[in-house]
């Protein structure tokens, strides 16, 4: 399956890479695309609890999907 998610606080071109290199870590999950001008991130998974553990990990890392709270601790992480 392939799925596209818009994310919070993407800034710079150095947040794609740390986007990418903690997505790739994640089992299940391949073909990761960041498309910075539309602040999305695109990527293929084999099942829709993989889409949860993505948007766990976007949080974690300080890009919350929209729609999720943005904690101004989240806006610092992504600097």
């Amino acid at each position: 399956m392939k799925t596209t998610l818009y994310m919070q606080n993407l800034k710079s071109g150095g947040g794609e890479a740390t986007i990418i290199n903690k997505l790739s870590a994640l089992k299940g999950i391949s073909n990761i695309t960041i498309k910075f001008q539309y602040a999305t991130v695109t990527f293929e998974h084999e099942n829709k609890k993989d889409v949860e553990r993505v948007k766990q990990m976007l949080s974690k890392i300080g890009y919350p999907s929209f729609g999720k709270k943005n904690a101004i601790h989240k806006k610092t992480k992504s600097y």
